[in-house]
């Protein structure tokens, strides 16, 4: 149990079963449920079954990394686009959710789940307002820029870095945006990273909490998530994660700057690393690489990678002097 704990993402865990080893069980067929699907239709729209299943993997496991130079744009096709934009939505859900609904047929808790709620509407709002923007910005119709719009939105928020088209030419104002989606990441237990929608829906009730008790100062609010009171630990434990991510960075991006990296393009770098993201903007952005960066920002975002992958309490703990005290 503590090492189910300690792997799952996100400030609570659910277990589908009692025991650890059916949950791994279950997890694992509907890990391998997704990606054998992905594989079927991805061979039905004309991929080969090489790419079908390179590209299957790295979807199921929101990895992003493809067989080709230009990513998922280097098919060109608006069928492969679809249906890999559906399986990095899949991915994004809480694996417990998709048990549920999947092997248990269980509609009602995925539809009143509250993280599945923010999931969902950030990525409608995000998807709206990009593909608004394209309309008006661009010479692209109503269909290619909504296809554009929610794979991109999707494969960011999921963290799993797929590209079908270069964001870089869209208008800036959609640069600026893509970098926010980065931090919000999709749902607890699933394979993505970033903050995850969770926790946002508890900082959100939080807050409302906070107005409410300005009007009534004696009014006992207690924070419900699915009907649950959330804990004043998880709760201090919420707040502290933001703050340290926050934190971690603006410190990283004052690093970056220090060695030479573009201001816009250190700022990407390092959400996009400590996010397990994957592409940035500017000069590190889905049609570059960031092998240009210097060697010091590149043992930094592999530093940031790696704490943004473990949750960041994991790894700093391994920096207090207190951990290493003997006891």
């Amino acid at each position: 149990m503590q090492l189910f704990a300690a792997e799952a993402t996100g400030p609570t865990h659910d277990k589908v079963h009692p025991r650890i080893g059916i949950t791994a069980k279950w997890i694992w067929s509907i890990y391998l449920g997704l990606t054998l699907s992905e594989v079927f239709l991805l061979l039905l729209g004309g991929m080969n079954m090489f790419d079908s299943i390179c590209h299957s993997l790295t979807t199921a496991a929101t990895g992003g990394y493809s067989t080709k130079q230009d990513s998922v744009a280097a098919f060109n096709s608006p069928y492969i686009e679809y249906v890999i934009t559906l399986f990095m939505f899949l991915g994004g859900i809480n694996f417990t959710l998709l048990y549920l609904l999947f092997l248990k047929g269980n509609f009602k808790r995925l539809f009143h789940d509250t993280e599945f709620h923010w999931y969902m509407g950030t990525v409608g709002f995000f998807t709206i307002f990009i593909t608004v923007t394209l309309v008006l910005t661009s010479s692209t119709g109503l269909e290619e820029s909504f296809r554009k719009a929610i794979f991109q939105v999707v494969s960011i928020q999921t963290t799993t870095g797929f590209i079908s088209s270069d964001y870089m030419t869209w208008h800036p104002v959609l640069w600026v945006l893509i970098c926010i989606i980065m931090y919000f990441g999709a749902c607890a237990g699933s394979t993505t990273g970033g903050m995850k929608c969770i926790r946002i829906a508890i900082m959100s009730r939080v807050v409302k909490n906070e107005f409410k008790h300005i009007i009534h100062p004696n009014a006992v609010l207690p924070v419900r998530i699915n009907r649950q009171v959330i804990s004043p630990s998880t709760k201090s434990a919420i707040l502290a994660f933001t703050f340290l991510y926050i934190a971690i960075v603006f410190i990283s991006w004052l690093i970056l700057t220090l060695f030479g990296v573009g201001f816009d393009e250190a700022y990407s770098v390092v959400v996009s690393s400590l996010g397990n993201v994957g592409p940035g903007i500017g000069e590190c952005g889905p049609s570059h690489s960031w092998s240009k960066l210097p060697d010091a920002a590149k043992w930094i975002s592999a530093l940031l990678m790696l704490i943004g992958r473990l949750e960041l309490f994991t790894v700093l703990l391994l920096f207090t002097p207190g951990f290493w005290k003997k006891r």
